[in-house]
């Protein structure tokens, strides 16, 4: 299992997409990646406002509140899968919210634990740093 110190070091100099409504929710998330050594892109309080961070800002990961403000997520989701880059929600809401599409995507409900969080964006950009197997 990948603890917290290693998980912080896997993610200095990430771009990690930050989705999220809630002001203080979001500072508090944003300052625990950029503890960790990543770059936080956003926060982002709307879908058209990440939509567009992702296509000028070149994001590793994400992290997607589901409910923005009674808007859902999920084109934003649709747009980093079509685009490859991974990414985790976080919700209130129970997994019977979110579209099968999306079932194997890591889901952390609130309140967020911040470990959690970290260890689960450390696994998504390690995985995807790994070369292909030819």
């Amino acid at each position: 299992m990948t603890g917290p110190r290693s998980a912080a070091r896997s993610l200095e100099r990430r771009r990690i997409l930050l989705v999220e409504d809630q002001y203080l929710l979001a500072e508090e998330l944003k300052r625990t990646l950029e503890n960790a050594g990543a770059t936080v892109i956003g926060p982002a309080g709307s879908a058209s406002d990440a939509l567009g961070m992702i296509v000028s800002e070149n994001p590793e990961a994400a992290i997607l509140d589901v409910n923005l403000n009674n808007e859902i997520v999920f084109p934003v989701a649709d747009k980093l899968t079509e685009t490859g880059v991974p990414f985790i929600f976080t919700t209130g809401y129970n997994q019977s919210i979110i579209p099968q599409r999306f079932d194997a995507i890591p889901r952390c409900e609130k309140p967020i634990d911040d470990v959690a969080v970290l260890q689960l964006l450390s696994g998504l950009c390690q995985a995807r740093s790994r070369p292909e197997a030819f």
